[in-house]
């Protein structure tokens, strides 16, 4: 075999590129040849130059791989929304039809939405003709043509339609649209305020503080004299899912026994949950706990009835503080040691708030969405006016209350839905402060169905309204100074609960779309996008792990001002719906953490249950016989039924028919925004928005 004289590598590692070589030999053979580079064979490919046939094969290949991946998705997102369609507004599989709507309730509003449609359906099946036949005008500004200069009545027609629609609709519209903004604004500046308050606490590191150790608790058992006694109230109704952990972690709380009492107000009126909580304030008083069991034979007044009964008790005038938690809360051990000692020489506080935290927040998108308003509320608005104003409405849970104040400012009493904002209102005017402890988290959940949120919100929107008529001439006439008056008037009750539920519904809902089919009152880009998306941003910011679901977000909350709308109106007119409660649904979720501890605490109680079943008497043994049929009966699984808001659903294809028409006018903005938001008033109208994520 001839030898190789491949010298390639060699010479690509021993020449630099653009020396000149000379090469001399004594016998050549061929000729003397000057060399100013590398060969082309050997220089370095160029990275702009073409690829070869076969990359370029592979890339397009991988391209259309992903495309008609990204369009099966889209299409199976679709099929599957279309399939629910089917199967719940033609079949109506798995559907139950909306009790308010059953009973007639809110039926004004849904009727005026339901004329929007009819009336928009007939305004875009003109504005297709005129589109189609080219008399479509994308500026509002240009000439309108004489009735003279076109043929036929649908001419006259259209124009007498363009005349009156800009003489007689555009001109209200306009001005409402300007009422609208101007409140928008206010609201922004507001919110911007709120934020720029929170920045601050956070750069001066501002925070509520104790001086020492006023309990002295590393001497627990030779300092029991200097813990004030403190009363614990756990108002529940019918809450069969979460009684049991409820009263768990507030019988765990480290205090001294000799200081604390567990009331547990129960004003169930399900005889087998009234069992199942009687069975475990026995277990847990078998234990050495200081915990009673009460139940109202008379229950009126809901709630704020339910504590104003207990309050009245002979022996509650031993205990200076009371701290309150619904039935889903679950305190920390270490709860009234973090928050009893901001009362130590501090005669004017009143209460003490502690922040929520949710066990099930990544259930849903549902849970998610209210993640993110319910940090904004804790994180910005309660420390803000916590911090400068010494006040912020009670959230009526996880709160300690000084009995004095209560007592001084009336009680509790049952004129509203809202008894822990009517309490609050009432001690600020007496002049006792509160303060709100960021630090300080409790366990609860969110609402995890789109029908239990809907009417959790429905009762948080009517109640201030109707606080509001009956606050205000108390708020006048009190002898607080002027500005609180104002903050209390101004922000607290019209901009913060009248004001931005009317124009969210009345901006997002109403005049867009009427604005795609009356151009002339066009709405500003920067109403529709820039504000909205950096107001979001801002709500979001308290949450940040949250970020990805910014735009549903901002969807989700203008979809869910209809139903605050529809409870401003009840509460501010005295509507029947105002004076609604219905007790918010629970799943009984529980932090990993809480179920390790439950399952250790059961395995150490085994063997003192045992002892105390082997001593019981016959009776007892068939109380907890039936005691744990109950419980087992308790965890067996009820299947979801789904409902149908036809509120939602009308708004839904009244946004979707604008979007046709603004599609036709080639307003791209416009067009995808109401194109969301359709969808997504179809996604809770559905009912899908409280779906599991997988």
């Amino acid at each position: 075999m001839a030898p190789s004289f491949d010298f390639s590598n060699r010479w690509m590692k021993d020449t630099q590129k653009g020396t000149s070589v000379v090469v001399t030999m004594e016998n050549p053979t061929f000729s003397v040849m000057e060399i100013n580079g590398a060969d082309a064979a050997f220089r370095p490919v160029e990275k702009n130059r073409g690829k070869n046939a076969k990359q370029v094969t592979w890339f397009l290949l991988l391209k259309a791989h992903r495309a008609i991946g990204c369009v099966t998705w889209l299409a199976t997102v679709l099929w599957s929304l279309l399939g629910t369609i089917k199967k719940r507004l033609i079949h109506r599989k798995g559907v139950a039809m909306e009790e308010s709507e059953k009973l007639e309730k809110g039926k004004v509003l849904f009727r005026v939405i339901k004329v929007f449609l009819v009336t928009s359906l007939v305004v875009l099946m003109f504005e297709v003709v005129a589109y189609l036949q080219g008399w479509h005008f994308r500026n509002p500004s240009l000439h309108i043509p004489r009735t003279s200069d076109l043929e036929g009545l649908m001419h006259m027609v259209y124009v007498v339609w363009l005349r009156f629609r800009a003489e007689y609709i555009a001109p209200p519209i306009q001005a409402l649209s300007k009422f609208c903004v101007v409140l928008f604004l206010i609201q922004s500046a507001d919110r911007m305020m709120l934020c720029l308050g929170c920045f601050w606490i956070k750069y001066r590191k501002i925070k509520p503080k104790i001086d020492g150790d006023p309990l002295k608790i590393d001497d627990i058992e030779g300092s029991a004299c200097n813990y004030p006694m403190v009363l614990v109230q756990i108002p529940m109704c019918n809450e069969r899912e979460v009684y049991e952990q409820s009263i768990s972690a507030v019988c765990q709380i480290d205090w001294p026994r000799d200081c604390l009492l567990i009331q547990v107000l129960d004003d169930s009126d399900d005889e087998s949950i009234q069992w199942l909580i009687k069975g475990e304030v026995t277990k847990w008083s078998q234990k050495g706990i200081n915990i009673i069991y009460r139940h109202r034979l008379v229950r009126t007044g809901y709630k704020a009835g339910n504590l104003k009964s207990a309050m009245s008790c002979d022996y509650v005038k031993d205990y200076e503080f009371v701290a309150i938690f619904d039935a889903d809360f679950q305190p920390n051990p270490d709860f009234l040691k973090q928050t009893v000692p901001y009362f130590k020489d501090n005669p004017e506080l009143g209460l003490v708030q502690a922040r929520w935290a949710f066990v099930n927040k990544d259930e849903n998108l549902l849970t998610r969405l209210q993640n993110i308003n319910l940090c904004f509320h804790f994180e910005v608005e309660q420390q803000v006016n916590g911090v400068f104003l010494n006040f912020f409405g009670f959230n009526g849970t996880a709160g300690v209350w000084r009995i004095k104040a209560l007592e001084e400012s009336g009680g509790w009493l049952e004129r509203t839905t809202v008894e822990d904002m009517d309490i609050a209102i009432r001690a600020h005017l007496n002049g006792w402060k509160f303060i709100f402890v960021n630090d300080v988290k409790v366990l609860c959940e969110v609402p995890e169905s789109y029908e239990a949120y809907r009417k959790q919100q429905h009762r948080w929107h009517s109640g201030p309204m109707q606080l509001f008529r009956l606050c205000l001439p108390a708020i006048l006439k009190s002898k607080i100074s002027a500005w609180k008056k104002a903050n209390l008037i101004l922000l607290f009750f019209l901009l913060r609960k009248l004001i931005l539920p009317f124009y969210s519904f009345t901006l997002f809902c109403i005049i867009l779309p009427l604005t795609m089919f009356v151009p002339e009152a066009e709405l500003p880009l920067w109403v529709i996008c820039y504000i909205p998306v950096f107001m979001s941003f801002l709500n979001i910011l308290p949450a940040p792990k949250s970020f990805p679901f910014i735009v549903p977000y901002l969807l989700f909350e203008n979809t869910m001002s209809v139903t605050k709308f529809n409870a401003m109106v009840s509460g501010l007119f005295q509507l029947g719906s105002s004076y609604e409660w219905v007790v918010t649904k629970k799943a009984g979720r529980s932090s990993e953490s809480d179920l390790v501890a439950a399952a250790e605490r059961e395995a150490k109680s085994i063997e003192q249950q045992q002892k105390i079943h082997r001593g019981a008497s016959d009776s007892v043994l068939v109380e907890s016989h039936q005691f744990k049929k109950l419980k087992e009966a308790n965890g067996a699984h009820v299947k979801k039924a789904n409902k149908i808001y036809k509120k939602e659903l009308t708004l839904a294809f009244l946004l979707l028919t604008a979007s046709v028409r603004s599609l036709l006018s080639a307003q791209g903005v416009h067009f995808y925004f109401l194109l969301f938001q359709g969808v997504t008033f179809l996604l809770v109208g559905l009912d899908l928005i409280g779906e599991q994520i997988s």
